[in-house]
């Protein structure tokens, strides 16, 4: 909620007096433009870090991506103490858990990555954040303050048991980072292309 806050924070677009006013009948705060961009764009980005991560750990582990699929009833089955992973490994019911909450851990950590661009893109309609700058102090502390959520619960003694939250490799904590370049360059790219080009298919598509 924080890094959402702190967006009300945020200084005006250089240009905001050069936009027509907001029609109330037509144009809805949310609509489908932005439906469009959270879920259908940026969303799958998002959602792309944390499958990655997930098989990577899975990966790292033993267990291949090709493994996985229709791998559920035997990895959930009590029963089962001995399933096997691609190199031939045993894994019971616990280890298999533990890797399993792990894996969830990161998917979180991940989109906690990943949502630090999605606030940075947020801070502009259309101009570049390069011009619109980093001077919201309370974002920086929302993203700060989010970051540390996500390794408190992460690392602190207890969670495991209580919200399933395992430690994770400081390495784990990178590989979403691409994802979160992708989603920056992709955002500028397309405010660049509503600027240089008014009123085109663009702005009509994606310009909420």
């Amino acid at each position: 909620m924080i890094p959402a806050i702190s967006l009300a924070y945020e200084q005006a677009e250089s240009d905001i007096m050069k936009r027509m006013p907001r029609d109330p009948v037509r144009d809805k705060l949310v609509n489908d433009r932005l439906i469009s961009m959270a879920y259908g764009q940026i969303g799958m980005i998002q959602a792309s870090a944390g499958f990655f991560i997930y098989f990577v750990i899975m990966a790292e582990n033993g267990f291949k991506p090709d493994l996985l699929f229709g791998i559920r009833k035997e990895w959930d089955s009590k029963a089962s103490n001995d399933l096997q992973d691609s190199y031939g490994q045993e894994w019971t019911y616990a280890q298999r858990k533990a890797l399993e909450y792990t894996c969830h851990t990161a998917f979180f950590v991940s989109i906690v990555i990943v949502q630090w661009t999605d606030l940075l893109i947020c801070k502009t309609r259309k101009n570049s954040i390069i011009h619109q700058g980093m001077m919201n102090h309370q974002m920086t502390f929302g993203l700060f303050f989010e970051t540390t959520l996500a390794a408190f619960m992460a690392y602190c003694p207890g969670l495991d048991r209580g919200l399933r939250m395992y430690p994770l490799k400081w390495q784990w904590w990178l590989a979403p980072m691409p994802f979160s370049v992708v989603i920056f360059i992709y955002d500028e790219v397309r405010k660049s292309i509503i600027r240089n080009y008014p009123g085109g298919w663009v702005e009509k598509e994606t310009y909420y």
